[in-house]
């Protein structure tokens, strides 16, 4: 009942990070444009993301551009989409292979696969979420350095996004969902502890704390007068 709890609160926890991830991806509120020195009182916001640019005017306009470009986006934006993409594939992998492969379920049960399936789909959220983690790391320590480069002007320097945020607790999620899982993988495939040694069987004598009879000693295969 223990490990079925232990599967059910790490797969839960996988597929929260898994939302999670799906979204931080889709949202272009990764650089959000700071208002500092001479932009403190400013008309238009700036967002950006992995897909889109995104400008927010004072008068409520709402305006989004997609990244036409591919080949013209810079490299780590470019490896960022795909770390995210493929930490999105790789967490619904991992789960598919979680609900095959947990206690709980009746998917290949008795099958020798199914324990391997409870131990791909733990490495999967696992694996998923430090994917997610390396980009959303990655950009939150760009935006951090460039914010206090004396170097750059104010007009050019972004703040931490609300979905770096996301993408934090996303990525944690899926690592502990993952961790969850491969120790309640681990528990079930341990062997079973020892059980207490097998008691020999006692007499029926030294039960009744009584010294054997001589019709017992007859039926026993010799007798008392042989040894006189």
């Amino acid at each position: 009942m223990a490990s079925w709890a232990l599967e059910l609160l790490g797969f839960s926890l996988g597929l929260l990070g898994f939302i999670g991830t799906l979204i931080a991806t889709i949202l272009p509120h990764w650089w959000r444009s700071a208002h500092v020195g001479a932009n403190i009182l400013t008309a238009v916001a700036y967002v950006k993301g992995l897909w889109m640019e995104c400008v927010w005017h004072s008068t409520g306009v709402y305006q989004c551009q997609l990244h036409r470009s591919q080949l013209a986006l810079p490299a780590d934006l470019r490896a960022a989409r795909a770390m995210m993409v493929t930490s999105c594939l790789l967490a619904v992998l991992a789960a598919g292979a979680a609900v095959l492969g947990m206690g709980c379920t009746r998917c290949a049960e008795g099958s020798p696969a199914k324990a391997s399936a409870a131990g791909a789909g733990a490495g999967g959220f696992a694996a998923a979420g430090l994917l997610c983690l390396v980009p959303v790391a990655w950009s939150t320590n760009r935006v951090v350095v460039d914010f206090y480069n004396p170097e750059l002007p104010a007009g050019v320097k972004y703040e931490i996004g609300q979905a770096l945020y996301l993408g934090f607790v996303a990525s944690a999620f899926s690592i502990l969902g993952g961790v969850l899982l491969c120790v309640a993988w681990l528990g079930e495939r341990a062997p079973a502890r020892p059980g207490a040694p097998p008691s020999s069987r006692t007499p029926s004598a030294s039960k009744d704390n009584h010294a054997p009879s001589l019709a017992s000693a007859t039926h026993g295969g010799y007798r008392l007068s042989d040894y006189v």
